[in-house]
């Protein structure tokens, strides 16, 4: 593994749970495959678990964690080929990408998309420009349309909660989509579409009200529906998460509280385990009862945020 970007980069997905559950067996085991590395974390945007996680795993390898604020901390960068510079960016990532890649050994960045311009967002100009100057592998820390790590860390989390079952039957799985207060990214619903259509170990479907349809190009291969006690019959699996419009782009036509997940809902499913990528909205996108109950499975998706990224790590340290 070169980078990780999205589910391109994966090539066994299986083989990296197993990995990342060995991990979470035992965090130590690869101490010294880090040892004398670093690994450099640029955040656009605000973060706190994929921060953390990714933080503790580069330590559980062995490698130095720097964590750098570019809004905050550092210059405006300018990512526009050819740019004339007169106005509020200083410094272009054709000048500052290949200092990072003297600095560290990978390079781990964040950021979201505007919600303004789809050609722009959908382009992953930030993110391109970095793997192509920076000289160093790339990570995705969530991008203007992906959340590869997220989604790395729900197929372990569902394959976890599988591996204690008997039989073979494959889960069903919905993402539904639940209201919000503001206009957020396709990027988690899209790479969990992504990761969950080609690990193909579940029949997946995608549940949202008209209007509100994701890129085909991360959703081929999935059910869709607009009627969400229709989608819920029988899930095993039901993954919770806002998102905004996409083809008329960013935009938030109705917030029907509804469609909040609730205890009442959860009886159309198999007695489904509830996922969530966090933060959340309590009673906004999900009620108290689902996220206090038993059925929640959010604070142990959220703790394997760990392996997920250790794994990740690994593979790329190993060059394999």
């Amino acid at each position: 593994m070169r980078n990780f970007i999205s589910a391109a980069d994966a090539q066994d997905i299986d083989g990296l749970v197993q990995k990342a559950l060995s991990y979470k067996a035992d965090p130590f085991k690869d101490r010294s495959l880090g040892a004398g590395k670093r690994i450099g974390c640029l955040f656009l945007n605000p973060s706190m678990r994929t921060r953390l996680s990714t933080q503790i795993a580069a330590q559980n390898l062995g490698m130095e964690a720097i964590v750098f604020n570019v809004g905050s901390e550092g210059w405006a960068l300018e990512f526009e080929e050819e740019a004339i510079m007169s106005g509020n960016t200083v410094e272009h990532v054709k000048d500052a990408a290949p200092i990072f890649g003297k600095y560290f050994d990978i390079l781990a960045i964040r950021t979201f998309p505007s919600l303004k311009n789809k050609e722009d967002d959908y382009s992953e100009l930030y993110i391109k420009q970095f793997i192509k100057y920076a000289g160093i592998p790339v990570v995705s820390l969530e991008s203007a349309t992906l959340h590869p790590l997220q989604s790395l860390t729900d197929i372990i989390t569902i394959s976890e909660n599988e591996q204690k079952k008997a039989g073979t039957k494959k889960p069903k799985i919905v993402l539904t989509w639940a209201p919000h207060v503001k206009a957020l990214p396709q990027c988690v619903a899209n790479s969990f579409s992504q990761w969950v259509n080609q690990w193909g170990k579940a029949d997946f479907v995608i549940t949202h009200p008209e209007d509100y349809e994701l890129s085909e190009e991360f959703t081929a291969g999935a059910t869709i529906t607009h009627n969400q006690d229709e989608a819920l019959k029988d899930a095993d699996y039901v993954y919770v998460k806002n998102w905004s419009t996409f083809k008329d782009y960013g935009k938030v036509y109705e917030s029907d509280p509804k469609w909040m997940l609730t205890n009442d809902k959860l009886k159309l499913t198999n007695n489904a385990k509830v996922m969530h990528c966090l933060p959340v909205r309590r009673n906004v996108e999900l009620s108290d009862e689902i996220l206090d109950g038993p059925n929640s499975l959010v604070t142990q998706e959220a703790s394997n945020r760990v392996w997920a990224a250790q794994t990740v790590l690994s593979e790329i340290l190993s060059g394999k």
